[in-house]
């Protein structure tokens, strides 16, 4: 378990084969521009997981907190989409350096800083909102309307296996 949250950046390959298997994997870049794929990293039953961050747009604000939703400061520093979490191992994510200089990114660095902070400071309410979003679907008593949102966790869980696996195969043949 970790102490505190830590504001990670998934790799976008490993998402893309993800989503081979699952549609509801996020993309993490648009046509146009690539963005990061951020979000934040816990464990549920000694899996590690990402779930991706929104920044703030103004229909955040106007959104109920769900079981798979979670508003961060009311929706004012954006949101968690716990229905996309994704199952990760340090192989497929690198810690974003929060501390960044780039004047083009001081304010987006600014704006992960409050989320992560405010999200330490509620740690127990989102652990507990994304153990128990897993542990309804597992146990498929999620209403049919989140549950159809939600990514197939016990899949990708397996495919995340495969992937790590195959990947380190082939480095230690390219070795």
């Amino acid at each position: 378990m970790f102490l505190n949250f830590i504001i990670v950046n998934v790799d976008e390959k490993y998402c893309d084969y993800l989503r081979k298997y699952d549609g509801l994997v996020p993309l993490n870049h648009f046509v146009k521009e690539k963005r990061p794929f951020i979000g934040i990293l816990f464990q549920i039953h000694n899996v590690e997981y990402f779930a991706p961050l929104s920044s703030p747009k103004a229909k955040h604000l106007k959104m109920k907190n769900m079981l798979d939703f979670v508003k961060i400061d009311h929706g004012r520093l954006g949101v968690i989409n716990f229905n996309n979490m994704i199952p990760v191992t340090s192989k497929n994510y690198a810690v974003v350096d929060l501390d960044d200089t780039n004047p083009m990114q001081l304010k987006y660095m600014t704006l992960l800083k409050k989320q992560l902070h405010w999200l330490n400071e509620n740690k127990s309410k989102i652990i507990y909102k994304a153990d128990s979003l897993y542990a309804l679907y597992i146990a498929k008593l999620l209403p049919k309307r989140i549950a159809q949102r939600c990514c197939n966790f016990p899949l990708l869980e397996e495919k995340c296996v495969i992937y790590n696996q195959e990947k380190e195969n082939n480095y230690a043949r390219n070795s």
